[in-house]
């Protein structure tokens, strides 16, 4: 969602960006039952209640504690890393910071009400179904939200209120071998539309026929999020603002074509990402395109062998001539539980790491984690995310190139969003499902759009 926990997901993608993915289907079809009518519905056109709005704190010297859940991993370290510099401008607030596996506990916990805490670290695709229980952010992040990735204000934002502090923006980004490609005459830079990469694939195929060189996902959830970072592109997803349904719709028969096209002319790789199988075809360079979140680049720099340093990033490829080149694929925010007890603290928290220059410079800049800084996502906090002010250095493991300029070019052309329905990880059932049915040649492009659409509709949205 950075669902890619994918968290793991940056921070060993490969287990994480099963968002905490693998976790996520299950959590998702939990949380549509145990909070089933406890928020907002999507699109019901009803304000947030004043009383459901956090102001900010008006305290010269606020002092007190709180209780910060992330989950373990990389950016667990990071942020914990943080809090010293957080402590040097608030001495007073001591935090109190847990590893917590947040998909098998938030639940519950809000529902009993019981040790709530004041701050989580969520996906996006799981803030509307938590919405009834969180704070609307509005008012408090007004000095802030101009300044904000309008994608990620959009997928925050349920019936007028905004649930999350965003985090990350994770601009797709095309991969691609550039030594293997350039041993065969191509130059990837010169890829501009869908078609061209087609064309791209075609001919390296011809030179390497045992080839297969663009990635298919072979998983469920991640198909179906890939599936979501095209429709970004081209301005759609499968929900409007409103909670209607718009699977049924030439973008989605255009993506869906594409990616038939890709599998029956044998130019496709189907893998689970990062799993053995597509380490393997990586390495071997029969998979030379690989169209995914910037948190792919966790493969060059841990996992590729043989052709490490061989790899570099682009834009991805337009769906149509000047459209846009990335679109978003996974994301996280930061919530506040208004049961928690001091939720005005945990804000001046996360305003610290995502808005202060000091602080977001010590989340994605060199560290004791990264020290060449966090490059598996970027900023969403557009003054943070300023190309000519690079936070994390070039990345030697794909020939020192300067992915940060790549990925804020790429970032600042997704269009904006819609809230993601808190039913969208148990879609995976039915539209990632059928995906995989579609490349196993079982499905046309139509029946995935007609019979997701079907079981989605009454299996999910009427139900709620």
């Amino acid at each position: 969602m950075h669902l890619p926990q994918l968290r793991a997901r940056r921070h060993n993608p490969a287990a994480s960006h099963r968002p905490a993915r693998w976790g996520l289907v299950a959590a998702a079809a939990a949380l549509a039952i145990g909070l089933a009518g406890c928020g907002p519905s999507i699109g019901a056109g009803t304000s947030t209640a004043d009383a459901n709005k956090l102001q900010p704190t008006t305290a010269s010297n606020p002092k007190g504690q709180i209780t910060i859940w992330d989950r373990s991993g990389d950016l667990y370290k990071v942020f914990g890393a943080a809090i010293k510099d957080f402590n040097k401008k608030y001495p007073n607030i001591k935090v109190n910071h847990q590893a917590v596996d947040i998909n098998a506990k938030l639940q519950n916990t809000l529902i009993t009400g019981t040790d709530v805490p004041d701050g989580v670290f969520l996906d996006d695709s799981l803030v509307a179904g938590y919405s009834s229980y969180l704070w609307d952010l509005s008012d408090a992040l007004k000095p802030y939200t101009a300044d904000i990735a309008q994608q990620k204000i959009d997928v925050n934002s349920i019936n007028g209120g905004l649930y999350g502090v965003p985090f990350d923006l994770d601009p797709g980004l095309l991969f691609y071998n550039k030594t293997a490609l350039e041993s065969v005459g191509i130059d990837a830079t010169k890829i501009k539309t869908y078609d061209d990469l087609i064309a791209a694939a075609k001919q390296y195929k011809l030179a390497k026929p045992d080839s297969a060189p663009i990635h298919l996902e072979q998983s469920g959830y991640l198909g179906q999020l890939q599936l979501e970072m095209y429709a970004s592109q081209l301005g759609t997803s499968m929900t409007d603002k409103k909670g209607k349904l718009r699977i049924d719709s030439p973008q989605y028969t255009q993506i869906l074509s594409w990616l038939d096209t890709v599998q029956k002319g044998g130019l496709g790789t189907r893998a689970e990402y990062l799993s053995p199988s597509d380490i393997g075809a990586l390495d071997s360079s029969n998979e030379v395109f690989y169209p995914w979140a910037i948190w792919f680049d966790f493969a060059p720099q841990q996992q590729l062998t043989t052709t490490k340093g061989d790899w570099r990033a682009m834009e991805l490829p337009a769906w149509t001539n000047g459209g846009a080149r990335s679109g978003a694929m996974g994301g996280s925010s930061f919530v506040l539980p208004k049961a928690g007890k001091n939720s005005k603290l945990a804000l001046l928290f996360y305003e610290f790491l995502m808005f202060d220059k000091k602080g977001y410079t010590a989340v994605y800049g060199p560290n004791s984690v990264y020290p060449n800084g966090l490059n598996t996502s970027i900023p969403s906090y557009l003054p943070a995310a300023n190309a000519s002010k690079p936070l994390f250095g070039p990345v030697k493991e794909m020939g020192n190139q300067d992915l940060w300029k790549t990925a804020v070019t790429a970032g600042k052309q997704i269009p904006g969003g819609v809230p993601t329905p808190k039913w969208w990880a148990g879609a995976v059932d039915y539209l990632g499902a059928n995906i995989q049915k579609m490349l196993d040649g079982t499905l046309t492009p139509r029946q995935v759009i007609d019979q997701s659409s079907k079981d989605i509709q009454t299996n999910l949205i009427d139900r709620q």
